[in-house]
């Protein structure tokens, strides 16, 4: 089972990528205007929107002292990725939506490559989410000894690095010999073997973020119980400890939503893979599907600033320019 990616020709039309190559350049696939332009404005505009939004939550996150925690590490991991896909990844679907492929064939395989290993590291830095609230609400006694900022830069170091190891794995045969499963000049194909990208990129992590999730919600839900039949009894000690817990309560619904936002934008891809159907990147249906794979990477910063009070305070300060003033770094933001 295999994974065909290419730049789909047009069969109905005798235009010719290369018409020097009259026998083996490709057919030139053309579109209507209107379609190719609002195509182009939509992924440019999700592409800066991306950039900005993310660039806001990196320096909100890498700025301002007391959000150096180890979530919010997650998060900077996170934002890190959808900011590269907003900066490159986007941009390279605008190419790659053109009818002729002329840039070569070992430009091709790299150009799928940083698509491949950024979304990778998105996945992988939401099942380090999941895992973290899991600790976090269903052994809090325990979660700052288990995850502290130390480990947590450790297994984000691992998750980026594991991320262009498969990356560089599942594209070797592509890299070894670039261009060797297109058909005709003027194309751009890309050989995966689906089996493997199914399971190792997409049904095991998600399978991870939802059975941690599940568990996590249960005990949520146990917890408010408890402490909504208990709030009328609590001493003022208690009562600060309640306020932790519903703290914590709210970050995990805050990323709850942030993976159920996720999986509705990465599962029509998948979905399709699983049917057997050859994704063809240039058909209007394709780039739709591969559209919410990306614009889950501008979404993640809109939750944060409905759901975090952090991120507007943040963001406030960063438009105004108070974080050049000396010793911004040390402003409450909570």
């Amino acid at each position: 089972s295999s994974l065909r990616v290419n730049v789909v020709k047009s069969t109905g039309e005798t235009e010719l990528c290369f018409p020097q190559l009259f026998n083996t350049s490709c057919k030139k696939h053309t579109r209507p205007h209107m379609e190719t332009m609002l195509m182009y404005i939509v992924l440019s505009s999700v592409s800066l929107l991306t950039v900005s939004l993310n660039l806001l939550v990196i320096i909100s996150i890498s700025h301002f002292r007391q959000l150096h925690t180890p979530t919010n590490l997650l998060l900077l991991s996170l934002a890190v990725a959808d900011f590269l896909i907003g900066l490159f990844v986007i941009p390279i679907q605008i190419l790659l939506t053109e009818p002729c492929w002329f840039l070569g064939d070992l430009v091709c395989v790299l150009f799928y490559f940083l698509p491949c290993f950024t979304l990778l590291a998105s996945i992988l830095n939401m099942v380090l989410i999941s895992v973290d609230r899991y600790v976090a609400i269903c052994d809090p006694l325990r979660y700052p000894i288990t995850i502290t900022q130390k480990r947590v830069q450790i297994f984000v170091l691992l998750c980026w690095i594991y991320a262009v190891f498969y990356s560089f794995m599942i594209l070797y045969d592509n890299l070894k010999q670039p261009g060797r499963y297109n058909s005709c000049y003027g194309e751009c194909v890309v050989n995966i073997n689906g089996a493997v990208d199914m399971v190792l990129f997409f049904i095991l992590p998600i399978t991870a973020i939802i059975i941690l999730y599940m568990r996590v919600f249960v005990v949520a839900v146990s917890q408010a119980r408890a402490m909504r039949s208990h709030i009328a009894a609590v001493t003022l000690q208690r009562s600060v400890t309640v306020t932790a817990k519903k703290s914590e309560l709210k970050a995990a619904r805050t990323l709850g939503v942030l993976v159920a936002v996720f999986l509705m934008c990465y599962c029509p891809f998948y979905c399709v893979t699983l049917s057997g159907y050859d994704i063809m990147i240039g058909s209007s249906s394709t780039v739709f599907v591969l559209f919410l794979d990306y614009f889950n990477s501008c979404l993640n910063p809109v939750i944060y600033a409905f759901f975090y009070p952090w991120f507007k305070k943040s963001v406030k300060l960063i438009v105004t320019l108070e974080i050049l003033q000396p010793n911004s770094c040390e402003a409450n933001v909570l």
